[in-house]
């Protein structure tokens, strides 16, 4: 027997659906300016040679890129208010755990980007008397992130997919406002299907942002 589609149920919810998108844009920004900063300090530490800065850097890595970020989320929320005497809300506990699962995986972008800097161009900068700062900023990594930005750019993609992630500490945005349109009306295929499409229409851009850098990349080097 063939299902019979009906979207009406879901067009008739539409301001649910808004209210979904905008929390999902909401922590899709904060968790994208969080794990991208994060990142660049501890790629930065991964990439130190002093051991109080790798060692750390390095175990926040492991830890954070090879443990569910679901259960991170999770973590935060039901765990961390146990170990320290405050609540936490919906979304702080899910922006930590994709900020930080990001940041983990950010990181190793930010240190390939900048061991793939010629040794020759550090030597020249200290000749001119730069400290190691300096030479960083300068030098190093406005070539790297010309190099990362593909890969920054679908690290921005994960993150955007990630955010359905907070339905399950009752966050309200896309896939949990779309759970709650389908326990309503019975429909969780043209529910699902609707959240789905928003998705790919949010995302698409972003995919071909990320083929045109890599193109033009391509066409400089």
């Amino acid at each position: 027997m063939g299902h019979r589609w009906d979207f009406s149920s879901v067009l008739a919810n539409t301001d649910a659906l808004l209210v979904g998108a905008i929390g999902t844009l909401h922590i899709f920004a904060i968790c994208l300016v969080l794990g991208l900063s994060l990142g660049l300090v501890v790629g930065l530490g991964r990439y130190s040679r002093n051991g109080w800065f790798y060692f750390p850097a390095t175990a926040f890595v492991e830890f954070f890129r090879n443990t569910p970020v679901l259960v991170q989320i999770l973590w935060f929320y039901f765990a961390l208010p146990i170990l320290l005497p405050f609540e936490i809300s919906p979304l702080a506990a899910a922006s930590l755990g994709i900020s930080l699962n990001s940041a983990a995986f950010s990181a190793e972008i930010y240190r390939g980007g900048i061991q793939s800097i010629e040794p020759g161009q550090w030597d020249g900068a200290r000749a001119l008397g730069m400290r190691w700062g300096q030479v960083m900023r300068r030098i190093v990594l406005p070539q790297a992130i010309k190099r990362m930005l593909p890969a920054l750019t679908n690290r921005a993609i994960e993150i955007f997919k990630m955010t359905t992630l907070a339905s399950a500490v009752a966050y309200v945005e896309l896939l949990q406002q779309g759970k709650l349109i389908a326990s309503l009306n019975f429909n969780p295929i043209e529910a699902y299907t609707a959240i789905a499409v928003i998705f790919f229409i949010c995302l698409w851009p972003l995919v071909q942002l990320s083929y045109l850098l890599e193109r033009r990349l391509r066409r400089d080097e």
